[in-house]
């Protein structure tokens, strides 16, 4: 943190929301080529940017009951392994252990926005704010809630190329 930085919760920089589930999944699960891909927690790798495929995809009748994702957009995971940033190579949909980030201030880098997000700082704050007995998870109040430093796009472009 430097001096001239701002200090931001993301709910001031960019809209969370959180997936949905159609019930139960496995009448809304399909085979055919028209399904839409059903972005779950075992498509990504803790490893892993972006992803870029999907193993299962839904009915077009499920959409009704989720929320659409499009190629670019910014997830994270809430749930299990919450706290884990991804952007999409992909469009889909996206089921209740994941929450979406859109409308991102013109004053935030979307790959400065992953880097921060891994950043052990930010790390420990989701931590701390993971509420759940035997499986801990998140929620969008509590991410909207969470701080990161903002510094100049300027400052933020040297700072993912580093």
């Amino acid at each position: 943190m430097k001096e001239g930085w701002q200090i931001k919760r993301l709910g001031e920089v960019l809209t969370i929301e959180r997936g949905g589930s159609p019930r139960p999944i496995e009448k809304y699960l399909t085979r055919s080529e028209e399904g839409i891909n059903w972005v779950k927690i075992s498509d990504a790798t803790a490893s892993d940017k972006y992803i870029f495929t999907t193993k299962e995809k839904i009915t077009h009748e499920g959409l009704k009951k989720t929320r659409i994702v499009c190629e670019g957009d910014f997830i994270l995971s809430n749930s299990m392994s919450f706290g884990r940033p991804y952007i999409l190579k992909i469009s889909g949909c996206i089921h209740d252990g994941w929450l979406l980030m859109t409308n991102f201030s013109d004053k935030l880098n979307k790959d400065y926005l992953y880097e921060i997000l891994s950043y052990k700082d930010t790390q420990q704050q989701f931590i701390a704010s993971a509420a759940g007995g035997v499986v801990q998870n998140l929620n969008t109040e509590r991410v909207r809630a969470i701080k990161i430093s903002l510094p100049s796009l300027d400052i933020q472009t040297q700072i993912v190329a580093e």
